[in-house]
């Protein structure tokens, strides 16, 4: 896997026979902190801007508007999904939309971003996993959260053979998450760059460029952008759903009921 296309000349050591050009491990390594680096940038100048038209009372700035229009579309994802607690998941949502979109905007310009490496991606997925089991475990206790995992109770004579495997199976089902989370991303970005080079190459004629062909797909890739930073934050608001949704809901029943005989 070569990530840094773009970036090899900063550490890439010559072929001495070809004087084909190979980044090294710790050139890949730095082509992706440069990467990183330019994302935060872009990401940090758009909030930078947003902000600075909310001292206004109506918004004008455009900036600020999509800020706005993007934070409103969190909320109804959040809230639609995880229920009314979902709103205190919205600055990770919004975190996580922001890396992933602004990520793919900066492979569309240099067929090379940091949603293009698969470790970039993983680390992702490792800490949109880890916070959902921190939140299961937050909101129904350590042994509550794991319990969930060994299914539904079973007579004693079937638990000791059946409530194992169960458990096992939903431990490797949700250690296969951080891949799932991963791969699609990484599949879609990585892959839709390779696409776009083999495809410019079939605009050469010998030693003649014709036509880049592959820059026909970009409508396709930008909707991609948009549609990869909403599939990872859909899921993510899912997870937290399925290990958040029943304590905050027999929570909500429990005050109807204290609440009930005020009236």
């Amino acid at each position: 896997m070569n990530l840094i296309t773009g970036f090899q000349f900063l550490l890439a050591a010559g072929d001495a026979e070809g004087g084909h050009h190979e980044a090294s491990p710790m050139a890949q390594f730095y082509g992706l902190m440069v990467l990183i680096a330019i994302v935060a940038l872009v990401t940090f100048l758009f909030l930078g801007s947003a902000k600075k038209g909310l001292n206004t009372k109506f918004f004008s700035k455009t900036t600020t508007k999509l800020l706005e229009q993007l934070y409103v579309f969190i909320e109804g994802l959040a809230i639609g999904i995880i229920g009314p607690h979902g709103k205190k998941y919205i600055p990770m949502m919004m975190t996580f939309w922001l890396v992933i979109f602004v990520s793919n905007l900066v492979a569309l310009l240099i067929h090379a971003s940091p949603t293009s490496d698969i470790a970039f991606n993983l680390g992702m997925a490792l800490i949109a996993v880890g916070y959902v089991q921190y939140e299961g475990m937050r909101s129904n206790g350590v042994v509550g959260h794991f319990s969930h995992f060994a299914g539904p109770k079973l007579p004693i004579a079937m638990a000791v053979f059946i409530t194992p495997m169960i458990f096992l199976i939903e431990i490797v089902s949700e250690t296969m998450k951080n891949v799932s989370l991963s791969l699609r991303l990484y599949g879609n970005i990585f892959g839709g760059g390779e696409a776009v080079v083999a495809m410019n190459k079939l605009g050469y004629n010998g030693d003649t460029f014709l036509l880049p062909v592959g820059d026909f797909l970009f409508p396709i890739k930008l909707l991609t952008c948009v549609v990869q930073a909403l599939i990872f934050c859909l899921l993510f608001a899912v997870y937290l759903s399925l290990v958040t949704h029943h304590h905050e809901e027999g929570h909500d029943h429990e005050s109807h009921g204290e609440a009930a005989p005020a009236h």
